[in-house]
């Protein structure tokens, strides 16, 4: 009865999403929106239960995870936003950002503003977080597999190297190089190329 009466909820939520699946196919963003949807079905199902084809796994994802759709909205631009009606955002999760590269993922999104200059690849972003202006013009840079952790703030002018973390609310206002751990107010290096440290930042 569980299985019959999930098929009919997929079936739902398919026939509701049949805009959106339109969209994914023709939007010029495409490879950036298989690598978002890989990355995800990765990250929020186990093996044994991920579904059988990427058409299951984004009516699955946007069904299940306002933060996926919220992303998705900001990939297809205006063309996706029109259905949004039919599968809403999540409303407490602001991105506004000029570029954000393929494998972006968003682990809970409550509260949390994404206004950076430009985020690299495969970063991983948690709730409440903050990135964003000092100033009118200044904004922060995350590279490639940037991971911000819930809580963080990380402000203005300022570059978040590859491979890096920003722990638990700490609080970024200076560079952070390649392949470190970040945590305190304000933020210090406590761990580099794997190894214990204490470091300012500079």
């Amino acid at each position: 009865m569980r299985t019959f009466l999930l098929r009919i909820l997929f079936l739902a939520n398919a026939a509701r999403l049949l805009p959106h699946l339109a969209v994914f196919h023709l939007s010029k963003n495409g490879p950036t929106l298989v690598a978002d949807l890989d990355r995800w079905v990765t990250l929020c199902f186990p093996p044994n239960a991920r579904p059988r084809s990427r058409h299951a796994s984004f009516i699955k994802l946007m069904a299940m995870f306002p933060e996926y759709r919220s992303l998705f909205y900001y990939r297809v631009g205006m063309k996706g936003r029109v259905f949004s009606f039919l599968c809403p955002p999540m409303p407490t999760l602001y991105i506004s950002t000029s570029k954000i590269g393929p494998g972006l993922f968003i682990q809970h999104g409550f509260a949390t503003v994404i206004a950076a200059k430009e985020i690299g690849a495969n970063c991983w972003i948690n709730q409440q977080v903050t990135i964003g202006f000092s100033n009118a013009t200044d904004h922060p840079t995350l590279l490639d597999n940037v991971v911000v952790n819930a809580g963080a703030k990380i402000i203005g002018d300022v570059t978040v190297g590859s491979n890096s973390t920003v722990g638990a609310n700490a609080v970024v206002v200076k560079n952070v190089p390649d392949n470190v751990t970040v945590v305190g107010v304000p933020a210090r290096i406590v761990r580099r190329d794997g190894h214990r440290t204490d470091q300012p930042l500079h």
